[in-house]
């Protein structure tokens, strides 16, 4: 798989499902959950989850730092508020 490939919209709700699946981090079931009971679809909650999942991937694949579990879950928690996306980070 190529770098690009893994920082891409189906990827990165694949890594989402993954985590949905295996309950971890909690934090993912949690958020699709409280999007779900505030309107979202599915799919639309599944986006804007990948969209805290992106800056993560991104970090690892292209900047070789470790998965920041902390940042991650604080982006979660923002959802559906996206402020980080205008921050750059």
């Amino acid at each position: 798989m190529q770098e690009h490939e893994l920082t891409d919209q189906e990827t990165l709700i694949e890594v989402l499902e993954n985590q949905l699946a295996d309950n971890y981090p909690k934090e993912v079931t949690a958020t699709l959950m409280r999007l779900r009971m505030t309107g979202h679809s599915r799919e639309a909650a599944l986006e804007l989850m990948a969209c805290a999942l992106a800056p993560e991937m991104f970090a690892v694949v292209e900047q070789q730092q470790s998965f920041n579990l902390e940042r991650y879950v604080a982006h979660l928690a923002l959802l559906p508020e996206t402020p980080w996306l205008d921050e750059g980070l």
